[in-house]
């Protein structure tokens, strides 16, 4: 790969050099610009081309932290390769505390875009322009929907060799299997040969010290595995474990959750998962484990409907 200067919305990059630069988006109905806010660092030396972006889903704040610290890390005089960091791509949802955007589209579910389209279609099409085009690999920071937490996780299709490397040297605790959604960013970015992994942890509109470090750190080892930087780390004591398949345990009934398993935790066939009672603690229910499984992300909030996803369980085989 030839080293040389990179250009990212008019603005030139040169070998060792870091700039920041904002790409004209949609005005306001108050005509206040709106922008695209990207730092790119340009390394001395030829390498791959990895981009960072989070907010997609504009609630979704932990990418942003992981985003900012992965940055202070990262020296132009040492970089071999470009690296792209995209903190804040839904910034009309992330000034909002929203996940959407004002239309209510989903903007990973907008993807690869229109330059005629929506807004959503708008934006998608001018990240694929400006950002996705121009990189050899990627990675997406998301947490859990609101009032929901994950486990720190990457998803990725781990049938892919390259990927499934990427998604080794990340050392995320949990390595999910994962088809691409249509409509999303990583599904765009496969289609064109791009190798992308998601990143999980955390709730919407929460900093999590712990998802936040593993997001940073395993962003770290991914450009270490790819040789970008020169970083040494400690020989991880707990393997990522892999997986293919995870389910959601559903509330059998409505009333008020009280969770007896946490985040992370593994749990036996017919164990019980939580009790479900009413407010006086009467009329209890109980739910149960249908499988052997780890606990990978659970809701936060403690009034369910007949219905609700409570539990998300990982499969363990045996």
């Amino acid at each position: 790969m030839n080293h040389e200067t990179i250009t990212i919305g008019g603005i030139s990059i040169a070998p060792g050099e870091r700039k920041r630069t904002e790409i004209p988006v949609a005005r306001l109905p108050t005509q206040t610009l709106l922008s695209l806010p990207i730092t790119v660092i340009n390394g001395v030396e030829a390498g791959p081309r990895l981009w960072m972006s989070a907010a997609i889903h504009g609630d979704e704040i932990n990418g942003v932290d992981i985003i900012r610290q992965v940055l202070e890390r990262i020296n132009p005089s040492q970089l071999h390769g470009v690296l792209i960091a995209v903190p804040i791509v839904n910034v009309f949802g992330f000034i909002e505390q929203s996940r959407y955007l004002p239309d209510r589209r989903d903007l990973n579910r907008s993807f690869p875009g229109s330059s005629r389209g929506s807004l959503a279609s708008r934006l998608a099409d001018l990240f694929m322009t400006e950002i996705v085009s121009r990189c050899t690999h990627g990675i997406d920071l998301h947490t859990a929907a609101q009032h929901r937490t994950n486990l720190p996780q990457i998803r990725a299709n781990l049938d892919d060799p390259e990927t499934y490397y990427c998604a080794k040297a990340f050392a995320a605790p949990l390595l999910m299997h994962s088809t691409v959604r249509d409509g999303s960013l990583r599904q765009a970015a496969t289609k064109r040969g791009i190798p992308i992994l998601l990143y999980e942890g955390g709730e919407a509109l929460r900093f999590d010290p712990d998802a936040i470090a593993i997001g940073v750190e395993g962003i770290l080892r991914m450009m270490v595995g790819l040789k970008m930087i020169e970083l040494t780390f400690p020989e991880s004591l707990h393997p990522s474990l892999e997986v293919k398949q995870s389910k959601w345990v559903r509330a059998p009934r409505s009333g008020i959750l009280r969770l007896t398993v946490k985040l992370g935790q593994r749990v036996d066939k017919k164990q019980v998962l939580c009790i479900i009672s009413d407010a006086f603690g009467e009329n209890s229910i109980k739910a149960y484990a249908p499988f052997d499984g780890l606990v990978i992300g659970h809701t936060q909030n403690p009034l369910v409907n007949q219905g609700d996803g409570i539990l998300h369980l990982a499969v363990l085989s045996d």
